[in-house]
């Protein structure tokens, strides 16, 4: 069984190979549109979603839609990580 650490990787992994959501594309998204999203499966709550509607795809299976949360977020701290923003430990 993999962890919840495992999946996530996993799922970042697929999206920048498979979705193209490379580091440069996720610079662009410097309103926290990231983490909006990610809050957005996590409680599987559409109207938080901050993108177009037809890439709002949840899972009925919460394990899959918190990976999905904790890639996005994943993704965000490596942003901030590569724009030094201020990241407490």
């Amino acid at each position: 069984m993999k962890t919840g650490i495992e999946l996530i990787a996993e799922e970042r992994e697929w999206q920048i190979s498979a979705m193209g959501w490379t580091a440069d594309h996720d610079d662009t998204h410097t309103e926290e549109e990231m983490v909006s999203a990610a809050v957005a499966y996590a409680w599987n709550n559409e109207d938080m979603w901050p993108w177009e509607a037809e890439a709002w795809k949840p899972s009925d299976d919460q394990i899959r839609n918190l990976t999905k949360a904790g890639a996005l977020i994943a993704a965000e701290i490596d942003r901030l990580i590569r724009h030094n923003e201020q990241i407490q430990p």
